[in-house]
This record gives C-alpha cells, sequence and structure tokens, in this order.
C-alpha cells in the first residue's frame, strides 16, 4: 500500500478512529527507537549521601546481657 493510499484510507476514517490510529502510530515509534545505553555505575557515586556515627561499631546496650 503506498502512502497515498494509506493516507486516503486514513482520511475516511471518522475522528475517534483517527485518534486510535495516531496513538497506534506513536506506539509503533516508540516500541521501534533504539533503545538508550544504560550509564555504568562509577565507584563512589554515593559518597557524601549519608554519615553513619562515629560510635557504628561499638556495643548496644539492648545486647550487653548477651557478651
Amino acid at each position: 500500500m503506498s502512502d497515498a493510499m494509506l493516507y486516503a484510507e486514513i482520511g475516511s476514517l471518522p475522528d475517534n478512529l483517527k485518534s486510535e490510529v495516531a496513538d497506534f502510530v506513536a506506539f509503533i515509534k516508540q516500541k521501534h527507537q533504539p533503545k538508550k545505553k544504560i550509564k555504568e555505575r562509577e565507584f563512589g557515586g554515593l559518597k557524601g549521601m549519608f554519615i553513619m556515627s562515629p560510635d557504628f561499631d561499638e556495643p548496644l546496650e539492648d545486647f550487653k546481657d548477651y557478651m
């Protein structure tokens, strides 16, 4: 089917069906786009995002009976 024939067929559709055709065309274009390359993670990317308390390794009071 040539472009002109396809355009004529779409032109003969009611407005609500033209909207569906437009949605389908957008879906097909999106489906066949080249995949975006995932950015490679780099070491230390979260540095400075959280802080550990200085007494992190100290024993907890709650477990004193078990030590």
